[in-house]
């Protein structure tokens, strides 16, 4: 046999999920919304503190801040409608998670060693899960088709459902971080490891 198989997938490169928007990070000091958002503190040349909600900015005197809080402390002061401690950190070190815009496809793949620039926080492009040592507790997005399910922690690692399909578990963060402060365990959803990215 002289002549190799065709590639079934060779005309049809659309074939496998598209990988979800990427995570973009922008200063808080500019026109962005914070209350509820996701935020990164810190120094430059530092280093940076991740896991964090803000709330709107505070003015004090000439100077402005911006409450942070622990993401779990914010879930819970949200859920249960209490208050919690949140510090004033000044607004230029405060960074802002935002939904990027979707990049074309065929970037080659980074290997080796990255380097980044410690002037500001930098994010990784999405990860596909079945392409990660460890996922359990991470942030995952649920992709189907163009809809992207965002808020959501890895519950188990990859294991092989009733179908026989790859899968992971995965829940709402809000229950996610309730199973710690209540003990109460979260509703999952078994999802199909091709269909979840870390964020």
């Amino acid at each position: 046999m002289s002549n190799p198989l065709p590639d079934p997938f060779a005309d049809h490169p659309d074939w496998a999920p598209q990988p979800p928007r990427p995570i973009e990070i922008v200063p808080a000091t500019g026109r962005v919304e914070l209350r509820g958002r996701r935020v990164l503190v810190g120094l430059p040349g530092l280093g940076w503190r991740a896991d964090l909600r803000a709330d709107e900015r505070v003015v004090q005197g000439s100077r402005t801040y911006v409450p942070v809080i622990p993401e779990h402390e914010w879930y819970r002061a949200e859920a249960e409608q209490v208050e919690v401690f949140a510090p004033l950190v000044p607004v230029e070190r405060v960074w802002v998670e935002t939904v990027g815009e979707r990049r074309p496809a065929g970037r080659p793949a980074d290997t080796g060693i990255r380097l980044v620039s410690l002037d500001a926080p930098t994010r990784r492009p999405p990860t596909p899960v079945f392409e990660t040592d460890a996922v359990t507790g991470r942030r995952v997005v649920h992709v189907t088709g163009t809809s992207e399910q965002r808020d959501l922690r890895a519950v188990t690692e990859t294991y092989s459902g009733a179908d026989g399909d790859i899968c992971v578990r995965v829940a709402p963060e809000l229950e996610w971080y309730r199973w710690a402060w209540r003990g109460q365990a979260p509703t999952t959803l078994e999802v199909p490891v091709h269909l979840l990215w870390l964020e």
